[in-house]
């Protein structure tokens, strides 16, 4: 063989090499950020959420008084319930997360789902609930999911570790609206 062949067949195993490799590290490399919903929002948001009107307190779990509604409905005179209040519906985000791939745990809330089928369009929370003690997320804690393989949910208790790549992107729908989306790249059953 003489010595240009040589050199191209060598070339050539290296370039093969190299192309294997760098596929099979790119498809197991993808790395995540494994994220905590608190640094999807702004921390005077998190802060508020946190303190929230003493009045709200002494109020008793599954009362009259222990509805959305009637918060809604009750005007806050100080600075720190109207700050509270604003958090409930705040869709400030944190920018750096846009286009970033993260790992995320939570809950599915189907916005289109048919009995015994896989659910495709759906909302992602970080718990669930609907009293004032534990109030339904707001906007910059929702993340709105189009996955087309669908999710197979037994139940809405069900928790799962989302992945893929979350955007900055407000979707509204009559169950809620996120400030965020995800271009989900796997779903697994939660798993400490």
């Amino acid at each position: 063989m003489s010595k240009n062949v040589t050199n191209m067949v060598a070339w050539c195993v290296i370039a093969l090499t190299s192309l294997v490799f760098t596929c099979e590290s790119a498809a197991q490399s993808k790395s995540y950020e494994e994220i905590e919903w608190i640094q999807l929002m702004p921390k005077d948001d998190l802060d508020a959420l946190l303190n929230p009107p003493e009045y709200l307190t002494e109020i008793e779990d599954g009362s009259e008084q222990d509805t959305i509604d009637s918060l809604d409905a009750k005007p806050f005179e100080n600075e720190q319930g109207k700050r509270y209040q604003q958090a409930l519906s705040s869709a400030r985000v944190i920018e750096s997360y846009n286009n970033k791939h993260i790992r995320v745990p939570g809950f599915i809330v189907p916005l289109e789902s048919e009995e015994g089928k896989r659910i495709s369009e759906f909302f992602v929370v970080p718990y669930f609930g609907a009293c004032l003690h534990m109030p339904p997320p707001p906007p910059n804690q929702i993340i709105y999911v189009k996955f087309e393989q669908g999710v197979e949910l037994e139940s809405l208790y069900d928790a799962f570790w989302f992945e893929g790549k979350i955007t900055i992107n407000t979707v509204e729908n009559e169950l809620g609206r996120s400030a965020y989306e995800l271009k989900l790249d796997r779903v697994l059953p939660y798993e400490e």
